[in-house]
């Protein structure tokens, strides 16, 4: 694995929530991800035991569902706090609301050694954490003061 693709540890996933992270698909664009663990993925699986989501609601692509602090879940599913939308956290796929049908944007990860690299051709791993944005507008209120 390529040490500069390395997002995290696997033990450092919450099971509950999501891990977010930037990643760049060109030079100067930098864009969020997310980290969610699978529900039920086994280590000797054939599926990866975590997922990898570009951070955007479906419904409404500047708003984020990690806001910063880890997405809400609720029994499996990531949940868009601003319209109530729910993403199945294996798939991706908007299961209640009104983007419902849709899929969040996913990006290939591998794990190894119990560490998840980033290993999806289009996109370098940045740094841990969001986009530090003063014009960002995808707060909990998505209102400017």
């Amino acid at each position: 694995m390529n040490a500069s693709q390395r997002i995290t540890t696997l033990e450092d996933v919450p099971s509950d929530s999501t891990f977010l992270f930037r990643v760049a698909p060109e030079a100067d664009e930098e864009r969020e991800a997310i980290l969610v663990e699978r529900e039920g993925a086994t280590p000797d699986g054939d599926e990866e035991p975590v997922a990898c989501w570009l951070n955007y609601c479906q419904h409404m692509t500047h708003i984020n569902i990690d806001k910063g602090s880890g997405a809400p879940m609720r029994d499996g599913e990531l949940v868009c706090a601003n319209h109530g939308a729910y993403f199945d956290s294996d798939s991706g796929k908007c299961t209640f609301g009104p983007c419902e049908g849709a899929y969040l944007t996913d990006l290939e990860v591998t794990v190894a050694d119990g560490a998840v690299y980033l290993t999806d051709d289009d996109y370098a791993f940045v740094g841990e954490g969001p986009i530090d944005d003063d014009d960002d507008l995808t707060s909990t209120s998505n209102v400017k003061i």
